[in-house]
C-alpha cells in the first residue's frame, strides 16, 4: 500500500512540473536569444532576437538588415512576405506551433537607420494551413 501511494505522489509530482507549450515557447525564445543572437541569417541580414507574447500566441522575430538590403524599396522588391510564408510552411520545427494555431512575425529593421523599420508581416493560421 506504501509503493502505491508513493507511486501517485510521483505521479502527480512529475506532472505538476510539466511546462505548457506557451511556457515552452517563452523559454526557447528567450533560450535562442541568449545562446545565438546577433546571429547572421544571410548576407546583409542578421537576427537580433526572438520572443513570444502569450496573449496572442504570437512568437516574433527581430532581424536588422545591411548593405544592399537596407532600402525598403530593394527589400520589399524581393517578396519577403512570400518567401517568409514558404519557410513557415516548410520548417518542421515551426509544426508543433503551427498545430497550436501559433502566429508568426517577422520585423526588419535598417542598420543605417537605427530604429527605422523597413518590413513587418505577420502570418495566421488561416495564412499558413
Amino acid at each position: 500500500m506504501k509503493k502505491i501511494v508513493y507511486f501517485i505522489a510521483a505521479i502527480i509530482l512529475l506532472s505538476a512540473c510539466q511546462e505548457t507549450l506557451e511556457e515552452r515557447c517563452s523559454r526557447e525564445a528567450k533560450e535562442f536569444t541568449e545562446k545565438n543572437c546577433p546571429l547572421r541569417a544571410a548576407n546583409g541580414i542578421v537576427m537580433d532576437s526572438m520572443s513570444f507574447d502569450k496573449k496572442s500566441y504570437t512568437i516574433s522575430y527581430y532581424y536588422t538588415v545591411s548593405g544592399v538590403l537596407d532600402d525598403s524599396t530593394i527589400l520589399l522588391g524581393n517578396n519577403p512576405r512570400e518567401r517568409l510564408l514558404t519557410v513557415i510552411k516548410n520548417t518542421t520545427k515551426l509544426k508543433l506551433y503551427q498545430e497550436a494555431g501559433y502566429n508568426f512575425r517577422y520585423v526588419y529593421f535598417s542598420e543605417k537607420k537605427k530604429g527605422t523599420q523597413l518590413f513587418e508581416a505577420t502570418f495566421r493560421e488561416s495564412d499558413y494551413k
